[in-house]
């Protein structure tokens, strides 16, 4: 979502990072390239003037201009200042214990993405330990009710649903789902409500009764993060009739400027409290406001990357692996192991945001997307003999590879070749001590990793060598 912004605040933090001197023309210039960055986001006019002023406020001080770093200090201000505008620090739900209910009332207009924002949330609660219901009140969009459903299935949580309800009915399902949540024990009641194309009357008396029914503890706004500065307009539409608690935002993967997520806190006082970030069930994050700066600012968000991998590798296999690479014992089986755990952290564009310096550095279509399947392919159309030892991959066998796979020798050749850099790569980051090797530990070992050079033009770093930028350190309790 954030390329466009990250890629000019990350030039800007390049130009005056290391600059052993600062002038107030310095901080003017670089000030006015923000607002521009800003407005070009399609920030909201009134936080782009309270950030500027306040930003050239403080730079100018004696703080800044005398400081033994003037530049990382000017860098470490406009930082503290994203991370305010985004809400200074991430915000939890207030659910009750698990002897008493909860109920989550989802609101929002027709097409922001609540029914899928819906199961998304109680897939994660679920995993937190809690007992979800999902109440199907959205009964004016057309299957609407067996798409909640379906979603409900396949991440093995119940759907309340009367059967033959009509829109009418809306208030009458919401009220009885509670009662059925009580009987049967769920903790958690997240109610999917009905949309329009826009805000009008009729579905502002329906939510207002529906809320009096179920008495919410939280009551959520979910926003698309394409709409922009509308997405603030729509809260505030709700906010005045309802009371909103907090913003779940949609599409945040999807290339819109980022106003949204912008300028929410700021004008609105509330709180975005999760991000979807993909297609799958899976693609549902916490908004943690310094995190999302760290990566506007181009310094990556390692945090974030780590947790993503400890989610979807068994630590176990991790340490084998890591031993494995220590003992250079690692195999084009252990490579296309790691291929796909990269796989299941989400798009490759939104690893590589998150590795530091290089956030906004890599475009869409910078990354050869079909690279890794081709890769994957080619493994997969060797021999175990073959996949556990590559110097016996002879002229012959890579011809046999390559028409089993559906490419060239060529390309098999290429990954042979990737293969041992990756090997070196790996065995290099086992015997360094320091933190690169704690954290590839914590990154489940992704010796697959080293394959993503080729796909990007050589543009992929050597990760043995990878440092945080100047002026930037890990949030309180996290080590390397």
């Amino acid at each position: 979502m954030l390329e466009k912004l990250t890629g000019t605040f990350s030039d800007i933090v390049r130009s005056i990072s290391g600059k052993s001197k600062i002038t107030e023309k310095n901080i003017e210039e670089s000030v006015e390239q923000i607002k521009m960055a800003l407005l070009e986001a399609d920030v909201n006019l009134r936080v782009v003037r309270r950030f500027v002023n306040s930003t050239i406020e403080e730079a100018k001080g004696d703080k800044v201009l005398k400081s033994v770093d003037p530049g990382q200090q000017f860098v470490k201000i406009i930082y503290d200042k994203i991370v305010a505008m985004l809400g200074d620090s991430k915000t939890d739900f207030t659910l009750k214990g698990p002897d008493t209910q909860s109920v989550i009332l989802l609101l929002g207009l027709q097409g922001a993405g609540k029914t899928t924002a819906a199961h998304k949330l109680a897939f994660r609660l679920q995993k937190e330990g809690r007992r979800p219901l999902l109440v199907a009140c959205d009964l004016i969009r057309p299957a609407a009710v067996e798409q909640l459903s379906v979603l409900g299935e396949k991440i093995g949580v119940p759907v309340y649903k009367e059967e033959g309800a009509t829109a009418a009915d809306a208030v009458k399902v919401a009220k009885n789902s509670i009662s059925f949540a009580r009987k049967n024990g769920y903790d958690t009641v997240i109610v999917d409500t009905s949309g329009r194309l826009q805000i009008d009357t009729e579905m502002m008396a329906e939510l207002v009764n529906i809320k009096k029914a179920v008495d919410p503890i939280e009551t959520v706004l979910v926003a698309d993060a394409m709409t922009g500065q509308n997405a603030v307009d729509i809260a505030k539409s709700f906010d005045e009739q309802l009371g909103l608690t907090g913003v779940i935002l949609t599409k945040f993967d999807s290339d819109a400027r980022g106003g949204a997520a912008l300028s929410l806190k700021s004008i609105t006082g509330k709180p975005i409290l999760f991000i979807g970030t993909g297609e799958k069930t899976e693609d549902f994050e916490p908004f943690h406001p310094d995190r999302i700066a760290s990566r506007i600012l181009g310094m990556g968000d390692v945090v974030s990357l780590v947790e993503k991998a400890q989610e979807t590798v068994d630590q176990e296999e991790a340490l084998k692996m890591q031993k494995k690479m220590a003992r250079n014992e690692f195999t084009l089986q252990d490579m296309l192991d790691q291929l796909q755990s990269v796989k299941k952290m989400g798009s490759v564009q939104q690893i590589l945001d998150m590795i530091p310096g290089l956030a906004g550095q890599v475009s869409e279509d910078q990354i050869d997307k079909a690279g890794l399947k081709r890769q994957e392919a080619i493994i997969q159309s060797m021999t175990a003999k073959e996949r556990a030892n590559h110097l016996i991959i002879g002229p012959s066998r890579r011809k046999r590879i390559a028409k089993g796979s559906g490419t060239t020798v060529q390309e098999v050749n290429k990954l042979l070749k990737q293969f041992e850099k990756t090997k070196l790569t790996m065995k290099k980051l086992t015997r360094n001590r320091g933190a690169q090797a704690k954290m590839m530990s914590q990154l489940g070992a992704m010796g697959g990793m080293g394959g993503m050079g080729d796909m990007m033009g050589g543009g992929m770093p050597d990760l043995s060598s990878m440092k945080l930028p100047k002026g930037f350190s890990l949030p309180k309790g996290f080590k390397f």
